[in-house]
């Protein structure tokens, strides 16, 4: 059971902008998401500075850098290192039969939306759960990026020290939270010190999600994550 989160500072709106930019951004690289950019930049000029100004960064960049160089670089941050792992329960649970549980009710949070993912997809990635918030219920996927917020700082933090551009989409993500309570500085310190634990238990990693979005229409496009339906 979710406990009670402090309410959002930032407008409904400006958390859908948000949220759904940050769910394109950091998916992998291909020519359909350097379409979209323009709108992304656009839509982000509708938010506070601290969230906008890290998404106009990273947009900077994906349009500066080579295609097949932001694609290398994608793959080497995000499948080759443990802490830069977009799969939420896997900071707190690592492969461990505790992180099935956990999944079992991300998924349950979905279905009370009648939000449905195929077998295929783990519903804990932060695009899925980032597109889930944006377009479907905000109020409950808030909740599940709170009640993972430790995880999601030590990815922010790991991308910082890597020197990895996805650091800005994950700083304007977490500038749509709270601050930090006590008790999750303290958990972001454990994971930092100890790292996920490592009990193997034959947990697949899925393929990077794919979004598509109609990028000749002045709206922000819509992430669509394969296998999900509303």
């Amino acid at each position: 059971m979710s406990r009670k989160h402090p309410k959002p500072s930032l407008s409904p709106e400006a958390l859908t902008i948000a949220w759904q930019s940050a769910s394109l951004l950091l998916g992998y690289p291909d020519e359909e998401l350097l379409g979209q950019l323009p709108v992304i930049r656009s839509a982000s000029h509708r938010l506070p500075a601290a969230v906008g100004e890290p998404i106009r960064e990273f947009v900077v960049h994906l349009e500066s850098t080579p295609l097949v160089d932001l694609q290398a670089d994608y793959v080497e941050t995000f499948d080759t290192r443990r802490r830069c792992n977009l799969f939420l329960t896997y900071f707190a649970h690592g492969d461990t039969r505790k992180r099935g549980v956990a999944l079992l009710r991300f998924k349950q949070t979905y279905l009370r939306s009648g939000f449905v993912l195929d077998d295929s997809e783990l519903p804990d990635h932060l695009c899925v759960v980032l597109e889930y918030a944006a377009t479907v219920d905000q109020r409950l996927g808030r909740g599940l990026m709170l009640d993972h917020r430790a995880g999601l700082e030590l990815l922010r933090l790991a991308l910082r020290d890597a020197g990895s551009p996805w650091a800005s989409v994950l700083e304007a993500v977490t500038g749509t939270l709270p601050p930090l309570r006590g008790e999750e500085h303290e958990a972001v310190r454990k994971l930092a010190a100890e790292g996920p634990p490592e009990e193997e238990v034959g947990l697949a990693p899925v393929a990077t999600p794919q979004f598509s979005g109609d990028s000749g229409t002045s709206e922000l496009p819509m992430p669509t994550f394969p296998g999900a339906h509303a």
